[in-house]
């Protein structure tokens, strides 16, 4: 059995977390030929070689000038290209990487070489010499035969290299190697294109302070309180734009007076329906699946795809996305150089109404969190770096490498406030934070803070 694990170099040098997770789930498969394949510049091989000492007795890295500034489209026609070389049995990759966070690449290689995705794949259930089953972070069990691809979440740690593990071969291949035209790779195939990146500073709100004997009472009618979208103002519009279900109607309705609803079936009858009606924009939502739909489509119809958009602006003629990027940290002004331009943007919303965080700063009090996400019937959640900790399971994570939640109201308790957290609760109603700390971050992005550590703060409230 051969398999083929995509990998990228993150800004600090090493492999993205990600990746590191669906590389070890590959080692762990017994008798596999795992090969690693990367996209880079040249200094990439010294990681990649570092990697083989780990099990993978090959690696390449494919680089070349004509690579350079690729966006998720171009990268999947390039890796594409060198799977189609490989022959593998099966890819695995990382969900997603910490530059550009999009997910999209998985699926758009899967759509390119033809074999079929399970994304989001949180355990692996089985392995035959002819089939794979997977347990995916939407609750579902699936089971493929060869060939197929796969999208690991941040399910484990990768192994360490035994002192005397010896390293494998990089072979570097060039475009030439892969036979891939020079306007099909790199920035001269990308159909998107950044027109400006600035400092995130979205998502920030005035914090007021409040008492532990005020909690409750705020809890209460925080819920109460009723969101609405936000109204455009634009004098010129979008002649016609679909959307994919109704979840994304909110953002459509900020661009275009013209809307089609499309049932979120299959990328090929929505590729179909957007090569019948000729729309000037199809937007996705942020679910699992219309992520999947939408990245499937972009690949089948060569289309740009931008992901997990927050904001929608357009002169009527071009539709402006604008997304968060490198961890969230920077916000990119993103255009499409083909038509019509496609998005998924931020939707997902929680399935509660509360939701009470824990970060790092809870470790100490975890059983008084939950007892007190028990009393007003809230659903518990997690940081990062509590998920790293081993306080809360994965599952539960919010933020970049998480979920995206919109409860009405959402406590973090214990939370820093890192703005990779922050990412995914920008759609919350009302946001209390519980930290002793006054210099938090987390209080930057609160409508309500308590000065406290939660055990003192629990002991007030009961």
């Amino acid at each position: 059995m051969k398999i083929v694990v995509c990998v990228r170099q993150g800004t600090d040098g090493e492999l993205s977390p990600f990746d590191a997770c669906a590389y070890e789930e590959a080692l762990k498969i017994e008798y596999a030929e795992v090969t690693l394949l990367s996209m880079g510049p040249s200094g990439v091989k010294d990681l990649l070689l570092k990697l083989t000492r780990l099990g993978a007795k090959r690696a390449v890295l494919l680089t070349d000038p004509a690579f350079a500034g690729a966006d998720t489209l171009a990268t999947a026609v390039t890796l594409a290209a060198a799977v189609k070389k490989l022959q593998p049995d099966l890819i695995f990759s990382g969900r997603q990487t910490l530059i550009g966070d999009t997910g999209q690449v998985g699926v758009m290689l899967a759509q390119k070489t033809g074999f079929t995705p399970i994304t989001n794949v949180m355990k692996i259930l089985a392995v035959t010499d002819k089939t794979i089953s997977c347990h995916t972070r939407d609750g579902e069990e699936k089971s493929l035969a060869f060939p197929c691809l796969l999208t690991i979440e941040r399910i484990n740690q990768l192994r360490l290299p035994s002192i005397l593990s010896k390293p494998g071969t990089v072979e570097v291949w060039n475009a030439a190697d892969l036979g891939v035209p020079a306007e099909k790779c790199g920035l001269a195939g990308s159909p998107t294109r950044v027109l400006k990146t600035f400092e995130n500073q979205s998502g920030k709100r005035k914090c007021r302070y409040i008492t532990a004997d005020e909690l409750l009472s705020v809890i209460e009618n925080a819920g109460k309180k009723e969101t609405t979208a936000a109204v455009s103002v634009l004098e010129n519009k979008l002649p016609r734009v679909m959307i994919t279900g109704e979840t994304p109607r909110a953002f459509a309705q900020t661009v275009s007076d013209d809307i089609t609803v499309l049932d979120l079936d299959s990328a090929k009858k929505i590729a179909e329906a957007i090569k019948e009606k000729q729309p000037n924009a199809v937007l996705f939502g942020s679910d699992i699946h219309s992520k999947q739909i939408a990245a499937s489509v972009a690949a089948m119809l060569d289309l740009g795809l931008c992901a997990d958009c927050t904001r929608l602006e357009t002169d009527g003629e071009t539709l402006i996305m604008y997304r968060p990027a490198m961890s969230g940290s920077v916000i990119a002004k993103i255009e499409s150089l083909t038509k019509p331009a496609m998005a998924t943007v931020r939707t997902e919303k929680s399935s509660a109404d509360t939701v009470v965080a824990a970060g790092y700063g809870a470790k100490d009090c975890l059983a008084e969190v939950k007892a007190f996400a028990e009393k007003i019937g809230a659903q518990t959640a997690a940081s990062r770096k509590a998920v790293d900790h081993d306080l809360l399971p994965y599952e539960s994570q919010v933020g970049l490498t998480g979920k995206t939640v919109a409860p009405a109201v959402y406590i973090a308790v214990g939370v820093s406030g890192a703005v990779h957290h922050i990412v995914g609760i920008q759609k919350a109603g009302t946001v209390i934070a519980i930290n002793p700390d006054q210099d938090a971050p987390i209080f930057d992005y609160a409508d309500y803070g308590i000065l406290s550590d939660f055990k003192t703060l629990w002991e007030e409230i009961q």
